[in-house]
């Protein structure tokens, strides 16, 4: 019997979480019979390639969704906010990339290694997590699962491809000007993001936390299930294009070694644990950018604190922190026959 295929439109095709999912479909071989790229009007004229073939960028508009089974969308919350309803009314499943639902009771918060039971049996809309909460609520449910965790402190060093394109570009030609000595000039961030860093993404709250931190925080508790854990987060962003590390501080509810830490993480799905000091093994951005795997390592006990354990986390963020994450909740859909 022939697979079933699926009529899929990706929303926000032109811009970097776009372009990637295109690729992650015909990498992973999601079963599309038919493919349609949605954008601004501001794209139409372009093309994009899909399987050998160069697909025509359609300008996104209400009745773009006729016939759509499944919508990836990656366009900003305000397009989200939108056109997801209008795409879930007209019979299509949607996966949001952006924040517009991720705190939305009724709409599930998904990443399939960590809670696919989430998605319920007639999930419209789900919602994608933030990059940098995804990477690590893979390398911590484990954890949660065999102790449990009463409260986390994190420090994120995000890549510039976070942002987008113009982002990536504008590292790009700082470091060229400051190569060739010509003056930097500064577009998308508030500094110089070229051989610097600053604590700063997403807007700053009345709490003294930026949203980015924030959401990290209020996602945690909702992908977890766990309304009391506590979690405090600062997230940097750091001159690097793809790949986002982080330093993750735990204390669990009950006691775990390190060795136990280990040896749970290297049979963990998504989850590969480099860690050899040693030997300088340890993760790298370099070594995550283009996988879709979360590494984990750098793994100790914290004597500072009672049942304390750190580690150093480094993922994809724009693969498993928001394309590949957004397929494989497609293939769960499609594997329990939601769409």
């Amino acid at each position: 019997m022939a697979e079933k295929s699926f009529r899929v439109a990706v929303v926000g095709a032109t811009g970097a979480v776009g372009n990637l999912m295109i690729q992650v479909l015909e990498e992973r071989s999601f079963p599309v019979g038919e493919l349609k790229l949605l954008a601004s009007a501001r794209s139409i004229g372009k093309s994009l390639p899909y399987k050998g073939r160069m697909l025509p960028v359609e300008e996104l508009t209400e009745k773009s969704f006729r016939g759509v089974q499944l919508a990836l969308f990656s366009a900003g919350s305000g397009v989200s906010r939108k056109f997801a309803p209008i795409a879930a009314e007209a019979g299509c499943v949607v996966v949001d990339n952006s924040s517009a639902f991720r705190m939305d009771p009724r709409i599930p918060l998904v990443v399939p290694e960590v809670n696919a039971h989430a998605l319920g049996d007639h999930p419209t809309i789900i919602a994608n997590p933030n990059c940098s909460t995804i990477q690590m609520v893979v390398a911590l449910k484990p954890i949660q699962d065999a102790v449990g965790i009463r409260r986390i402190v994190v420090t994120t060093f995000q890549a510039v491809s976070g942002t987008g394109k113009r982002a990536i570009e504008e590292l790009r030609r700082q470091v060229a000007d400051l190569s060739e000595g010509r003056e930097v000039t500064r577009e998308v961030y508030p500094h110089q993001i070229a051989f610097n860093c600053f604590p700063h993404i997403g807007a700053f709250l009345d709490n003294g936390f930026t949203e980015e931190e924030m959401k990290m925080v209020n996602e945690t508790r909702k992908i977890f299930e766990d309304p009391e854990i506590q979690v405090c987060a600062t997230t940097v962003r750091v001159p690097v294009y793809f790949g986002h590390s982080e330093s993750v501080n735990i204390e669990t509810r009950a006691p775990i070694s390190a060795e136990r830490v280990r040896e749970i993480l290297s049979g963990a799905p998504g989850v590969i644990v480099v860690d050899d000091p040693g030997q300088h093994r340890y993760p790298v951005p370099l070594q995550a950018a283009g996988t879709d795997d979360t590494l984990v390592g750098r793994i100790r006990m914290d004597p500072s604190v009672e049942n304390g354990l750190a580690m150093w986390v480094v993922a994809d963020n724009i693969r498993k922190g928001a394309a590949s994450n957004a397929v494989q909740i497609a293939e769960i859909l499609a594997a329990r026959n939601l769409i």
